[in-house]
């Protein structure tokens, strides 16, 4: 665990400049819009350790997977968002000497994530090998605005001398990812063009064939006045830049402002992306950096005013969750529905940024609950459009009939995760694309997806159940066999509880919804029946079998579901008594010893709890929540979220208080030692949810919302606002009680009791 951002309510904090966490700050400061994003990398040259990340929404490669053996089914590839082009370049020569805060003294450091405008400031003095000090500033931001526009501005100021800088603004795109199977460059040159004060580059990624057109018009001015520097170009493969000297005067600032596009042939026909790629940047420019910094600053307001929420008494616990929901409102906007949200978002390489499970079970109640519903329903679109790939997949497998596994990994819809345990046995990812469904029906109250898409996405799923289990003559039950359920430090495990009993439900409510449609909309069901191919005979009854006759495993003994048959077989140990040097496991043990373990890396049988909590009472829920959260390491961000939400439910304040801390300040506080590769974006839902469904105690029920809160210790209280079908509300809880104030009458339910709101 690290320490040492400051406390603030609106910002992140560092002071002090330490090259050991320079990759987690890159991490944590990164910036986005939803279109492409921006590692916290420093603009001049750094020759320290550091992790370069500029990434173009949509964007990306099949890497060729990296084994030593092949397997019938085994995906070819494993696809990863790339490293675009450096668009924030600009060396810096200061009397011959480079800037490399890697090789000089710094001083004064200081890096500020300003969350309530979205702009990231970083300013310092540096002293150089030569003797000279300079005093840098940098600010800069990713447009809400115009979304495909970057920009910096970047000032130099010496102290105590006068000399000579030479500035050089580049665009670079020789870039590679540092997770390349076979460190290879993915990016190939189509053309490149220097012009006056501007410079562009276009390139092409091998394989899928993006174009990605990144440029650049930049101003100078010391001493407040605009000046026009002799500049001379300067081209190479897949490099372009300019480069000029200047007269730099003690205690005068000298400020270049570098507007900056990346616009991608996923948005814009090939032969005009330079075209527009200069006119995004020219706008750019006669906008004007003040002006683009305001428009920035109101759109932020306007997503505040949306999503804040308002924690009293905690300013760490405030900072915390305006850092995750800043993260996520950076990430995914939702007004495209061939994107969505990677577990690392815009702010580094690892999960390849591709779409996971944690889109549908951790992501999509916080856009349900904070923007328009055609947000939510763009990820489950995403999904539907991508059934005939699912389908494929099943085929590959061996699945017939139109039965579907969705991929753990994508980005088209194909399965390309390169570990078999989590690539075919993690099938329970079914189970919350069914979920997700469910989910936004009940949320939004928008029945008529089902009947238009939602409908198909379950048939083929529950297809896959149906043929995924078998009888087993030993027990007389249908069984799961080798899987791997949400906790990963089990694989090819029989029956894991949490698995089975989502295939159970997936297989309910896909029967509800067909008898809905039937009744209701009787021609629709009859094109569904022909189009779907839907035998009553066969896939019905067959479903309905497995639902009255599936294996779960029980300890009756201790009144718990069994994680999976055999886990009381494993040495109980907990993890308080495990030595602080062994964690977390998963950097400390050998993968043996993990697997061998009763230990948990994320909510299992938990998760199905917090999932289908209204099939289950209080006393079970509570049996089971003490049981296996002593043995949960927590070393999967998705974990934390998942108990803060049931120990709210429990009553269990202090322990709800430190999940929530726990999920809430993972990244900023480093808790596992793997934030240098880029924040977990997709757990960040989960904090918005640990706040808003664990104190919150919110819930839909019956087409109505339910609150039951509670107030930690530590807040004097807290508020947050939720829209619910079409209705904008406002929730506070305080010490004297809750409050809730809606645009539109309500009816909403306060611990049991109604009331009348709007």
């Amino acid at each position: 665990m690290k320490d040492y951002l400051k406390t603030d309510e609106w910002r992140i904090i560092e002071e002090g400049f330490d090259p050991h966490l320079n990759k987690i700050s890159e991490s944590i400061f990164s910036l986005g819009n939803g279109r492409m994003g921006q590692r916290a990398n420093f603009e001049e040259q750094y020759s320290g350790e550091t992790l370069p990340g500029n990434y173009v929404a949509g964007v990306y490669y099949p890497d060729k997977t990296r084994v030593g053996w092949w397997k019938n089914g085994y995906p070819d590839y494993f696809a990863k968002v790339l490293n675009a082009a450096n668009w924030i370049g600009i060396g810096v020569e200061i009397d011959g000497e480079e800037l490399d805060l890697a090789k000089a003294t710094v001083e004064d450091f200081r890096r500020v994530l300003n969350m309530q405008e979205g702009y990231l400031e970083r300013t310092c003095t540096v002293l150089l090998s030569n003797g000279k000090r300079v005093k840098i500033k940098s600010k800069r931001f990713c447009s809400i605005v115009d979304d495909e526009v970057g920009v910096v501005q970047y000032s130099i100021k010496p102290v105590g001398f006068s000399g000579k800088a030479t500035l050089t603004p580049f665009i670079d795109f020789d870039v590679k990812n540092q997770d390349a199977n076979y460190d290879e460059k993915f990016w190939e040159e189509v053309s490149r063009s220097v012009q006056e004060q501007g410079a562009f580059v276009t390139a092409r990624t091998r394989k899928t064939e993006f174009d990605v057109c990144t440029g650049m018009v930049f101003t100078l001015t010391q001493g407040g006045v605009e000046v026009k520097p002799h500049t001379h170009p300067i081209e190479s493969e897949k490099y372009v830049a300019h480069i000029f000297t200047v007269n730099v005067l003690d205690g005068e600032e000298t400020v270049l402002t570098k507007f900056a596009a990346n616009i991608s042939s996923e948005n814009h026909e090939r032969g005009v992306l330079q075209d527009v790629c200069r006119r995004a940047v020219q706008q750019a420019r006669i906008k004007g950096f003040a002006a683009m910094l305001k428009e920035q600053a109101a759109a932020w307001a306007a997503k505040w005013a949306e999503s804040d929420i308002i924690i009293e008494g905690d300013p760490a616990a405030q900072q915390a969750i305006r850092f995750n929901i800043f993260q996520l409102n950076q990430t995914y906007t939702g007004e495209d529905p061939r994107l969505n949200i990677g577990p690392k978002g815009f702010t580094g390489e690892k999960y390849g940024g591709s779409t996971y499970w944690d889109t549908e079970a951790y992501c999509l109640p916080f856009y349900l609950a904070t923007a328009d519903p055609q947000v939510a329903r763009n990820l489950l679109l995403y999904r539907y459009k991508q059934l005939g790939k699912a389908i494929e997949n099943g085929q590959k497998l061996g699945f017939t009939g139109g039965a579907a596994l969705y991929p753990m990994v994508t980005m088209n819809g194909e399965e390309c995760h390169n570990e078999w345990e989590i690539t075919f046995e993690e099938i329970h990812r079914n189970g919350a694309i069914a979920f997700a469904i469910y989910d936004y029906v009940r949320y939004t109250g928008d029945e008529s997806y089902l009947a238009d898409y939602g409908v198909d996405v379950l048939v083929a799923i529950s297809r896959f159940w149906a043929q995924r289990v078998n009888f087993s003559e030993e027990k007389g039950q249908y069984v799961m066999l080798g899987v791997t359920g949400p906790n990963e430090y089990e694989n090819n495990v029989n029956n894991n509880w949490y698995t089975s009993t989502i295939a159970l439900w997936t297989l309910e409510y896909t029967l509800h919804v067909l008898e809905k449609i039937q009744q209701e909309n009787p021609g629709r069901y009859a094109a569904l029946a022909m189009e779907l191919k839907l035998d009553e005979q066969h896939d019905f009854a067959a479903w309905r079998d497995i639902m009255g006759n599936m294996f779960l495993p029980r300890d009756e003994k201790r009144g718990i579901m069994l994680q999976q048959e055999g886990y009381m077989d494993k040495e109980q140990i907990l993890v308080q008594d495990l030595p602080a040097v062994d964690r977390p496991l998963n950097q400390k043990w050998s993968w043996d010893r993990i697997l061998r373990s009763c230990f948990i890396k994320q909510a299992d049988v938990l998760q199905g709890m917090f999932l289908l909590e209204e099939r289950f009472d209080e006393d079970t829920i509570r049996r089971n929540f003490e049981f296996y959260e002593p043995r949960t390491v927590h070393e999967s961000s998705l974990s934390p979220c998942v108990h803060a939400v049931l120990a709210a439910r429990l009553g269990m304040q202090d322990k709800a208080y430190e999940m929530y801390l726990r999920t809430a300040r993972l990244d900023l506080d480093d808790y596992n030692n793997d934030t240098e590769d880029g924040c977990h974006t997709t757990s960040m839902a989960g904090t918005w949810m640990a706040v808003v469904q664990g104190f919150g105690g919110m819930r839909v029920r019956n087409g109505e919302l339910h609150f039951r809160p509670m107030l930690p210790a530590k807040w004097s209280g807290f508020s947050f606002r939720i829209r619910f079908r079409g209705a904008v509300l406002k929730v506070h809880v305080g010490r004297e009680g809750v409050n809730i104030e809606s645009d539109k009458p309500l009816t909403v339910h306060v611990n049991g009791q109604a009331r009348q709101v709007g």
